[in-house]
């Protein structure tokens, strides 16, 4: 990824609302296939709580300045990572992180994730 890219974790209400989400926490990013409502809906999940929203697709749920899902979908794998920046209200904003940042500390699943800070 060349330029830095921001999305909104919206429906966070629908789940367990802000108190899961600290700065600095990775979240994991999934391509949801057979959601009924959004073809290009990406999951926000976190380890050992599982889905804590999505992020936003719509013109009334994207925060200035942040990325849409559909504008997001083809950019990422299946699979992606994401790391929160601000938390305000039910407005979460969140960096999507490289491909090639090593990941240490959380566990998503079998898969073994940790998270390298500068």
């Amino acid at each position: 990824m060349e330029k830095k890219m921001f999305v909104t974790i919206t429906g966070i209400g629908h789940y367990y609302g802000e108190k899961p989400f600290e700065i600095g926490t990775v979240v994991r990013l999934r391509k949801e296939f057979d959601n009924e409502y959004d073809d290009e809906a990406i999951m926000v999940e976190m380890p050992y709580i599982g889905k804590v929203g999505y992020i936003a697709n719509g013109y009334k749920t994207i925060a200035k300045g942040t990325m849409s899902a559909g504008r997001l979908y083809d950019k990422i794998a299946n699979i992606a990572f994401a790391r929160v920046m601000f938390v305000f209200g039910s407005t979460v904003i969140a960096e999507v992180l490289e491909d090639d940042i090593i990941i240490r500390g959380k566990v998503f699943d079998d898969i073994e994730i940790k998270v390298e800070w500068d």
